[in-house]
């Protein structure tokens, strides 16, 4: 759909319409109505977003990646402590109920288990699925796009991790 912006009688309207070879109705709005229904992220990032360095200045850039990366760094330093103490507690009770006896753990079983899981792992790595290559590829894209930002917010994570 294409749109432009007419004014008559000094009101702005919104005039627009399809295709311009295939479809020659338009409908007429005023801009104020056209603006109030539409969704407010599209108000606040238009339709397409594109790279964030086409829209803030470098500072704001690096603000907005400094301070997202902090507060991800931050949950992943909180979460992560969590989660080690969870897997360390829990590798710590199964110990004490083996020594204790209350369970026998067959450890050459659990080593020949986790030997072949490590060749299976290492069969695996050779060659990444599509998914993965293509979602490296989006990622790469978007660090080339907007390295500030990326930049900002990689600093934020290590300060983030540090606090």
């Amino acid at each position: 759909m294409y749109c432009s912006p007419h004014i008559q009688n000094d009101v702005t309207f919104l005039v627009c319409s399809g295709e311009p070879e295939v479809d020659r109705t338009f409908d007429v709005m005023e801009l104020a109505e056209y603006a109030k229904k539409q969704k407010w992220w599209k108000r606040l990032f238009g339709k397409n977003s594109g790279p964030v360095a086409e829209k803030y200045s470098v500072a704001t850039q690096l603000l907005i990646g400094g301070v997202s990366g902090w507060c991800a760094g931050f949950l992943f330093q909180k979460v992560g402590k969590l989660a080690a103490s969870a897997v360390g507690g829990g590798f710590f009770l199964l110990q004490v109920a083996n020594h204790t006896g209350y369970i026998k753990v067959d450890w050459k079983r659990v080593e020949q288990d986790m030997n072949k899981a490590k060749k299976q792992l290492k069969l695996n790595v050779d060659k990444p699925p599509r998914e993965v290559r293509t979602k490296v590829d989006e990622v790469q894209s978007f660090v080339k796009k907007n390295i500030v930002l990326t930049g900002g917010f990689a600093g934020g994570f290590l300060l983030g991790l540090a606090s």
